[in-house]
This record gives C-alpha cells, structure tokens and sequence, in this order.
C-alpha cells in the first residue's frame, strides 16, 4: 500500500511538471498542444494494442468523447497559455480554482443538490484569488486565463462522470485525445490567419522541444494517466483526490528550483495560494464526512468527480 501511495504522489508531481514543460518547449501553445495530443493519441493506441484491448466504440460514443476531447484541448492551449503570460507559479494558482469549478458544475450538469460546505469553500477561494491578484497586478490577464482553463477542467472531468461508466478509462482517453487533435487540425486554417500576426504555423520543434514533448506526451500523459487508473482500482476516491490537489503545491515549488527568482513572488502572493491550496484540500476531507453522513441517514450519494489530469 505504501508502494501505492509513493507512486500516487509521483504521478502528481508528473502533473505539476507539466507547466515547466510548457513554458521550456519553444512552439505556440496551439502548435504545442496538438503535437502534444498527436503523441498521446499514438502512445494510448499503442497501449490498447499491447494490452489487446478492443478500441472500437458506436459511432455516437466516438462522437461524443472526441466531442470532450475537444474541451481538453482547449484547457491545455489556455493553461499553457496561461504559463506563458504569466509565471507557472501564477498559472497554478488559477489552476488550483478547479474544485470550486467543480463545485458549480456538478450540480448543474448531474443534478444534485448544492453542498453547503461547496459555497463556503468556494468564497475562501475567492478571497485567496483576490490576495493573489492584488500581490501580483501585473500578471492579472494570466490569473484569468488559468481560472478560464480550471473551469474548462472541471467542465470536462463532469462530463467524464457519465462516460468512464460506458467506456473503460484507457478507451476513453484515447478517443479524447484524437478529438483533441483533431480538433486542433481543424482549427488550424483559421488560427493561422487571424491568430499568428502573419507568422503562420510554427511547428518546427528544436531538437531539446524533442526530449521535453516527449516526456510531456509519454510520461506526463500516457504513462502517469495509465498509473492512475491502474491505481484507482487499489485506492479510494478520496486518497485520490486529495493527493491529486497537491498538484499545484508541487508545481509551484518545481517552478522556484527550476527558474528561480522569476518565479519568486511577494507574500501576498503566497498568502493567497495557501488560502486556495486550504479551501482544495480540505475539499475532499469535508466531502468524505459528508458521504459518511449521507451513510448513516441512508441516503444515497451522488458520483464522485475524479479530478485527474488526462
């Protein structure tokens, strides 16, 4: 179980890698995310081969899931985005307002009833936002942009609730993948026109964008996807959850080794990460309690959300 655990938080710390990568791969955020989700699609495919699991699905589910795929892509171009505009600090604060995404979009999108504990955890994450936008003024629009691709997150990981129940999770992430890609291809007339002042497409990679995309594509995504499901089968929910929202902390130390005083930000900025960081932790603390409640009054609990990065 220890074991389990270990690699839980390994896979986490994949994840808070993944806005380093970003920001070091020298390609658009577009161009970036559809090399990205080329290489995830290829690696998935090649998994469900390996695995001899079968990969075909009715055309209406194709449809739907690319459809989702769809929605990650556009997470990941405004995440990196969000990185680029900002510091990878700042754009993991954003980030760290899925939960209270979530919280918004459950009930709307599952219909269950509004938590109390949601809407109070959710004006503490506003006050930490607002501490973080005062401290750091000056990098405002890449606050924003990273809270626009939490909520994309969110949106996507509610939708996948009802999806994972049809499809196995592997299946299903390969088809989000190749709807994410090819979703990108399909924009690409468009954003080469009006989007690239003139420059066209830049997807001619430098030999070290290589080495980082492979490692985004292979090991942050493919390899740390696979392990989680893996692991979900020996872990609860709640373990899960709880590890995974550690993501920003990690991220954020990451991106003060790697690039050092760019990433150092004033108290105020920290002060306001810590009250987003103890609204997401606690989250799935009080969400257990109240499953637990729920039990004990037999009443039935709705789904959980895994929020996982696929």
């Amino acid at each position: 179980m220890l074991k389990d655990y270990l690699r839980l938080h390994f896979i986490v710390l994949l994840w808070g890698f993944t806005a380093i990568l970003g920001k070091l791969i020298s390609v658009p955020p577009v161009e970036l995310v559809f090399w990205r989700t080329l290489l995830a699609t290829a690696g998935l495919g090649l998994l469900l081969a390996l695995r001899k699991q079968a990969w075909r699905v009715p055309l209406a589910d194709a449809a739907r899931l690319m459809g989702v795929g769809a929605l990650v892509a556009v997470h990941w171009i405004t995440f990196f985005l969000a990185a680029r505009l900002s510091s990878v600090s700042v754009c993991l604060a954003g980030l760290a307002t899925l939960a209270l995404w979530t919280s918004l979009l459950e009930p709307l999108l599952l219909w269950r009833r509004v938590r109390a504990y949601e809407v109070g955890l959710g004006l503490l994450t506003m006050v930490g936002l607002y501490l973080v936008s005062q401290a750091e003024l000056d990098q405002l629009l890449g606050l924003g942009v990273a809270i626009v691709s939490a909520g994309l997150s969110a949106l996507f990981s509610v939708l996948n609730v009802k999806l994972v129940k049809q499809h196995s999770p592997l299946r299903l992430t390969f088809y989000e993948m190749a709807g994410a890609c090819l979703s990108i291809v399909l924009f690409f007339p468009v954003y080469a026109r009006y989007y690239t002042a003139g420059v066209g497409l830049q997807l001619a990679l430098q030999p070290l964008d290589w080495l980082w995309l492979l490692l985004l594509a292979g090991v942050c995504t493919v390899y740390a996807f696979s392990s989680s499901v893996e692991l979900m089968k020996r872990l609860s929910a709640f373990v899960i959850n709880l590890t995974v929202n550690l993501e920003p902390v990690y991220g954020i130390i990451l991106a003060v080794l790697i690039f050092g005083a760019t990433e150092k930000m004033s108290t105020g900025f920290y002060l306001g990460t810590l009250v987003i960081l103890f609204s997401v932790l606690i989250h799935p603390v009080l969400d257990q309690w109240n499953q637990r409640r729920a039990r004990r009054l037999q009443q039935p609990v709705p789904d959980e959300v895994i929020m996982t990065n696929p």
